[in-house]
């Protein structure tokens, strides 16, 4: 089980601490990639946001559940954004990594629009392509990664190794 991030109480981390990270992952291999992103935070002011409350009581760290949602859930995806900017605009986070899907897509593009630095890690699993996030995420992201080295291609994303 990996250390618990910094207690900030029932409201998150200190509204608009611009040293904080947040770190944002759907399920599935999306989190446990993020969990293996974790130990390089340290000593970092980290909230996460995921779309299982388990995932934040197993591995004991501070965050908020978003609204899972996709492409083909148009009505999930409008929740999810309204859930993501509000929470952006108080959180007035430094850097926002996240590892994929939609609602990782959705909090990259609007910390970016609130000027925080943006980290976007195409998900191991995207073996073949760029998850279509993965490719939305090329327009706002600060840095831009893939997993496999021949997905990196010029002014595309770069392959600084794997994760897993």
């Amino acid at each position: 089980m990996l250390p618990s991030a910094r207690s900030h109480g029932i409201g998150g981390p200190k509204m608009g601490n611009r040293g904080c990270i947040v770190a944002v992952a759907s399920g599935g291999g999306h989190w446990l990639q993020m969990m293996e992103l974790y130990p390089a935070f340290s000593g970092k002011d980290v909230f996460f946001i995921t779309t299982k409350e388990s995932f934040l009581k197993k591995n004991q760290v501070d965050g908020v559940v978003i609204p899972d949602c996709n492409a083909r859930e148009p009505l999930n995806l409008l929740r999810a954004f309204v859930f993501a900017f509000k929470l952006i605009r108080k959180l007035r986070p430094e850097v926002v990594v996240s590892t994929g899907a939609a609602p990782g897509l959705i909090v990259l593009f609007l910390s970016y629009w609130f000027g925080a630095k943006t980290i976007w890690v195409d998900s191991v699993a995207n073996a073949e392509r760029l998850s279509l996030s993965g490719r939305l995420a090329g327009y706002f992201a600060s840095v831009w990664l893939t997993q496999w080295p021949h997905l990196s291609i010029p002014d595309g994303p770069e392959y600084r190794g794997s994760v897993l």
